[in-house]
């Protein structure tokens, strides 16, 4: 039953702070931090805040950037729900458990949300209710005390324990009606009140020998609860003296982790009796479990030693009720408080709650990397922190919120130079001797397309043999691109431009992986002796980036041409000669060969040589200038018609060449000259001619000959195969009749007509037919 108007209690209890937390329950943002104060016990999934709304988060993109809350330690005890941005309760909330005694009860968490990462602190304050009971230590105290104790004595009880605070916690005690006996409050050196029972009458203990009292202790919450314990006081005989304590409160300190075994104070009581009543043995009176393994007395000698371990992050102080009794039952107390000294026995810890997997090289300065709390369990200033990184690095720490570093961008990055950072966090307190830690970070820098294609040259440019194969490599072009994956990823095109008028596809092809240029056709050094054209690198970025390069190709020259005479000129029927009169010395210029080469370089290099001549005596040709001069003077004995024959050849491999013939009448005059050579071309033409005629007249006969056979060959064929068709025939033979025609000499009809039927045997063998000699009448008469 006790139960259940507890539980009924405490939902009352709980439906108030709701209804209060509807009126009190608020938020203050600033430099990204928002905090909420609500009760502890609030049922699991409870609404806390909608942190969206409350830091203008628009709630579609929690989900998307994966945001979450992330608690200092693991002391996770909220979560937030993506779908409503609603901060929910995820597990029961004590404040109790949690801040034990505090004052305040704070819980910090960060809100963190990424791409790009950001943080918003997030602050609970965890108000209190009053949801326990004082709570005596035992149920039943002990107290011995002789009849001759003189009034007015007090004699301290232990208080009830309440982990309420303010007023939930105890604020008075009561007890139960007696004569003897009365309750009143003492102050302990820290401000605890705690409860002394005063004795207002003397004992008897011929009229009653144990007293029993009850005490409540009672918070000041609302609904009020209270806890009880007995008190059972036997009355002993009469023992004139009491243990009396050398000081009614003992003060010593101890640094926290020191040795088992140390002796933190001795405590010292005398007893003025003989014997076993003298005789003192010291305790504790409601030791604590926490401290009941920790702190241990010499009963005998008063000697307060360390049996464990003390740990000033439990707590700094401690206050001990000790007990002097002697062997009649006389007890005295004291108070011993120990002053717990901090050591700077832990090492800051150091948490990397949310860390960028990858960083964009392009991430603008004051980007946030990493989340990272430092805390340390020691107190004062050996729990202040620090938190460094190294200078060397293109990043800071940024702190806007106690133990909170954020690890931001501080320079440029570039993934090129260096694409992955191993960053040192170093926290270090403010201890003596100071304790650090560290913890290692690695920050992988991600690609962005930032770098254009750069090719390995400035420039390229090949040869190229004329009447080359279609189809065939001429070079390659290699870039590289310093970003990665698909950034890196090069293909190479022709830039649009024309060649001549000409698209530049129309001569070259490139590959558009492998960078090799393809001549499309076969070139040819007389018409186009170079292309210079562009070709772009592209990578596959977005938007993608590319860089230009100037492609030269030379078309080299092959020996494909002969050399071509321009002097003297070969006219088809009319002669030209050169005159040397005959009074030409030695060296005398009869004329110039002069002849060029469409190819190039030594290709073109002509060289003349006389390859006949009438009189190879007299003349000569100039091996590189085709120049015709005598050797010799020209004497009367010199026929006039010198004819000779040049061949010009070039310097190519194989060479080629080209012959001409000059004609050259040694002579003085021009009617000598004429009459020779006119002659000569009569004949030439007369002998010429003739050739022309008996050719086209061979050509005639030739052609009549072969037709006039053919023509025979077919009659023949044809009459055999009509001869053959009559003989297989069967066919009557069908009478003729001619008709009958008028004399056209103007005699008259004719005076006899002649009818006469022609015909064959089927098995006559020939085809031929005779007729009988027809004569006149008159011859016939004759």
């Amino acid at each position: 039953m006790r139960e259940r108007e507890r539980e009924r209690e405490r939902e009352r209890e709980m439906e108030q702070w709701l209804h209060f937390l509807s009126l009190w329950l608020f938020f203050v943002v600033s430099f990204g931090e928002i905090r909420y104060i609500l009760p502890e016990e609030m049922l699991q999934g409870s609404v806390i805040g909608n942190v969206a709304r409350d830091l203008d988060l628009k709630v579609t993109e929690l989900e998307a950037r994966r945001a979450r809350i992330v608690a200092e330690g693991t002391n996770q005890l909220c979560e937030l729900d993506t779908a409503s941005g609603n901060l929910l309760i995820s597990q029961r909330i004590d404040r109790e458990e949690l801040c034990v005694q505090a004052s305040v009860c704070i819980l910090q968490y960060q809100l963190l949300v990424e791409e790009p990462l950001q943080a918003y602190s997030i602050v609970l304050d965890i108000a209190d209710i009053n949801d326990n009971s004082p709570v005596f230590t035992t149920s039943e105290i002990q107290i011995d005390l002789v009849e001759s104790t003189v009034l007015g004595r007090r004699f301290p009880l232990e208080g009830a324990h309440d982990p309420d605070l303010g007023t939930n916690s105890v604020r008075e005690y009561k007890l139960s009606p007696s004569n003897h006996f009365a309750l009143e409050m003492g102050t302990q050196i820290n401000g605890n009140t705690y409860p002394e029972l005063v004795l207002k009458k003397f004992l008897d203990r011929e009229a009653q020998v144990e007293h029993v009292l009850k005490i409540n202790g009672i918070d000041g919450g609302n609904p009020v609860r209270s806890g009880t314990a007995a008190i059972h006081i036997r009355v002993l005989d009469a023992n004139d003296n009491v243990p009396v304590f050398s000081q009614r409160v003992y003060k010593t300190s101890v640094p926290e982790n020191s040795a088992t075994g140390t002796i933190i104070a001795t405590l010292n009581a005398t007893d003025s009796d003989e014997s076993f009543y003298g005789d003192i043995t010291y305790s504790f009176s409601h030791l604590s479990d926490k401290l009941g393994g920790v702190i241990e007395i010499d009963p005998l000698t008063g000697e307060v030693r360390l049996a464990g371990v003390i740990d000033y992050e439990e707590a700094s102080m401690h206050e001990l009720d000790v007990q002097a009794k002697d062997g009649g039952g006389q007890a005295s107390h004291c108070k011993l408080l120990i002053d717990v000294i901090d050591v700077n026995d832990n090492k800051p810890m150091i948490e990397v709650k949310s860390a960028s997997a990858n960083l964009k090289e392009d991430s603008k300065p004051g980007t946030m990397v990493a989340l990272i709390n430092v805390y340390d369990l020691d107190t004062g200033s050996s729990g202040r922190v620090t938190c460094t990184i190294p200078d060397d690095v293109p990043f800071k720490l940024v702190s806007e919120v106690k133990n909170y570093y954020m690890l931001v961008t501080e320079g440029l990055l570039d993934r090129e130079l260096q694409s992955e950072y191993n960053i040192t966090v170093t926290a270090t307190d403010a201890g003596s001797p100071s304790l650090s830690s560290v913890k290692a970070i690695t920050v992988m820098v991600s690609d962005v397309n930032d770098n254009a294609p750069i090719f390995q040259r400035g420039s390229y440019s090949a040869f190229l043999t004329e009447n080359n194969t279609p189809g065939v490599s001429v070079l390659r072009v290699h870039s590289k691109d310093p970003d990665e994956n698909q950034n890196a990823r090069v293909s190479y095109m022709l830039d649009a431009s024309d060649i001549g008028g000409f698209p530049v596809t129309d001569y070259v092809s490139i590959n558009a992986e492998s960078g090799v240029i393809n001549a499309v056709g076969s070139f040819d050094y007389e018409q186009i002796k170079q292309l210079v054209f562009s070709v772009k690198a592209q990578d596959g970025g977005s938007p993608p980036l590319s860089s230009n390069v100037s492609v030269t190709i030379l078309i080299q020259d092959q020996n494909d041409n002969p050399p071509q005479v321009l002097y003297p000129v070969q006219t088809g029927g009319s002669l030209v000669a050169e005159m040397v009169p005959r009074s030409a010395d030695v060296g005398y210029l009869v004329t110039k060969v002069v002849a060029v080469d469409v190819d190039s370089g030594q290709n073109a290099w002509l060289s003349y040589k006389l390859q006949k001549a009438t009189d190879r005596a007299l003349f000569e040709v100039g091996l590189e200038n085709g120049e015709i001069r005598t050797i010799r003077g020209v004497t009367d004995k010199d026929a006039v018609k010198q004819r000779l024959t040049v061949i010009v050849e070039d310097n190519g491999q194989p060479s080629r060449s080209a012959t001409v013939i000059v004609n050259v009448a040694v002579a003085d005059s021009f009617p000598e000259v004429l009459s020779e050579f006119t002659d000569y071309t009569q004949d030439k033409e007369y002998n010429d001619n003739l050739t022309f005629y008996l050719v086209l007249a061979l050509a005639v006969v030739s052609f009549l000959f072969i037709t006039c056979l053919v023509v025979i060959i077919s009659v023949k064929i044809y009459r055999w195969r009509q001869s053959r068709v009559l003989y297989h025939s069967n066919l009557p033979v069908i009478p003729y009749y001619p008709p009958r025609y008028s004399d056209t000499l103007g005699t008259g009809t004719l005076p006899h007509v002649y009818n006469y039927e022609v015909c064959r045997t089927n098995d006559s063998r020939k085809s031929d037919c005779k007729f009988g000699t027809v004569g006149s009448q008159n011859e016939n008469r004759r």
